[in-house]
C-alpha cells in the first residue's frame, strides 16, 4: 500500500507540472509585496496597488488620474486603491502608510513634495512592499524606492527658456514669473532649466511667487504683481503650468491689457485649455508635460513585483508648441 501510495502521488505532481508548463499558471512574485488577491487554479494574480495622488489642482492632474486609474484597472489585472491628498503632504504620508497597514502589493506616489519622504519609505521596505514614483521625484535615499517615471521637469524648463531667450533676450525684458508648489520637483527643476537657459540675456525676474499649480492662486498672485508693476511694467510671465498661466490670462484681461501681445506667456504642461489658449494667441509657447504615465508605471510594477529587473528612471516623450502647432493639435489631443 505505502508503494502504491507513493507512486499516485509522484503521478499527481508529475501532472501538475506539465499543467504548469503549459497553462501559465499564477506568477509569484510574494518575494515583493504581500497581500495580493489569487483566483483559482491556472488563474492571473490581482496585483493590489495603493496609489498616493498629490490631489486634483490642474487639468493636469486630472489628465494623470485618469490614466492611472485606467491603467491599473480590474480588468488589466489590478486592485487600485487611490487616494488624492489635496495637496497636504502629511495627509499624503498618512496614505501610504494606511496602504503599508492593508499589505498591498505594491506603492505608487506622485510626491507632493521632494522632503520628509525618507521613514514612511523605509517602513514600506521593511514591509517587503516596492514603491514606484510617479510623476514627482523624492530627495530620499534611491535604494528607498524601485523605480520613478515622469516627465523631464529640468529639460522642459530649458526648453520654455530657449523660447524666450530667442524671442524676447536681445531686448530689456521684465519677467514674473508663477511658481508651481513650493518644494515640488517640478517646481524646482523647472526654474533651474529655466533659469540656465536664459543666462546671460536681457530678461531680468523682477517677481516670482508661488501660485500652487491652480488656475485661481495663478490669477490672485497676477493680480499683485499687476497692481505692484502695472501692465506696462511686465513683458513676459513663466508659468509653470498652463492652469496658473490661465488665470494669469484673466487676470490680464481684467486690467485692461492683451495676453500674448502687451505681455507674453510661456507655459508648461500642454492640456486642452492651455492649447486652446495658445491657439487663440493669449499664450505664445508651450513645452508639453505629458501626463499619460498610467501604462508605464503600470508595467514598472508588473515587472518590480514579479521580482525583474527595471530601470531607475524612465522619462516619457515631451513635445513643445506655438500657435501653429496647437491649431494642428488640438482636433485630436487626448488630454
Amino acid at each position: 500500500m505505502k508503494v502504491k501510495l507513493l507512486s499516485g502521488v509522484a503521478t499527481v505532481a508529475v501532472l501538475a507540472m506539465a499543467l504548469t508548463g503549459c497553462g501559465g499558471g499564477s506568477s509569484s512574485g510574494g518575494a515583493s509585496g504581500g497581500g495580493a488577491s489569487e483566483g483559482g487554479a491556472g488563474a492571473a494574480k490581482t496585483i493590489k496597488v495603493g496609489f498616493a495622488q498629490t490631489g486634483s489642482e490642474s487639468g493636469w492632474r486630472a489628465a494623470n488620474t485618469k490614466s492611472m486609474k485606467e491603467a491599473f484597472s480590474k480588468e488589466k489585472g489590478f486592485d487600485l486603491v487611490f487616494n488624492a491628498a489635496d495637496n497636504d503632504p502629511a495627509a499624503q504620508i498618512a496614505a501610504v502608510r494606511s496602504f503599508i497597514s492593508q499589505g498591498v502589493d505594491a506603492i505608487v506616489i506622485a510626491p507632493i513634495v521632494s522632503d520628509g519622504w525618507d521613514d514612511v519609505l523605509k517602513e514600506a521596505q521593511s514591509a517587503k512592499i516596492p514603491v514606484i514614483l510617479e510623476d514627482r521625484t523624492v530627495s530620499a535615499s534611491e535604494d528607498l524606492y524601485a523605480a520613478w517615471v515622469g516627465d523631464d521637469f529640468k529639460k522642459e524648463g530649458e526648453t520654455a527658456g530657449k523660447w524666450a531667450a530667442e524671442n524676447l533676450g536681445t531686448a530689456d525684458t521684465n519677467m514674473v514669473v508663477l511658481e508651481g508648489t513650493t518644494g515640488s520637483a517640478p517646481a524646482n527643476d523647472r526654474a533651474e532649466g529655466f533659469s540656465s537657459a536664459i543666462a546671460g540675456t536681457k530678461i531680468k525676474t523682477v517677481a516670482s511667487q508661488t501660485g500652487d499649480f491652480t488656475r485661481d492662486g495663478g490669477k490672485k498672485v497676477m493680480e499683485g504683481f499687476l497692481q505692484k508693476f502695472g501692465a506696462d511694467g511686465i513683458d513676459l510671465v513663466f508659468a509653470h503650468n498652463d492652469d496658473m498661466a490661465l488665470g494669469a490670462i484673466e487676470a490680464i484681461e481684467a486690467a485692461g491689457a492683451k495676453p500674448g501681445t502687451d505681455i507674453k506667456i510661456v507655459s508648461i504642461d500642454a492640456v486642452k485649455d492651455g492649447m486652446q489658449a495658445l491657439a487663440d494667441g493669449k499664450i505664445n509657447y508651450i513645452v508639453e508635460c505629458n501626463p499619460l504615465l498610467g501604462d508605464q508605471a503600470a508595467e514598472l510594477v508588473k515587472k518590480v513585483v514579479a521580482g525583474q529587473p527595471v530601470e531607475k528612471t524612465t522619462y516619457a516623450v515631451d513635445g513643445a508648441f506655438d500657435q501653429e502647432a496647437a491649431k494642428a493639435a488640438l482636433p485630436t489631443r487626448a488630454y
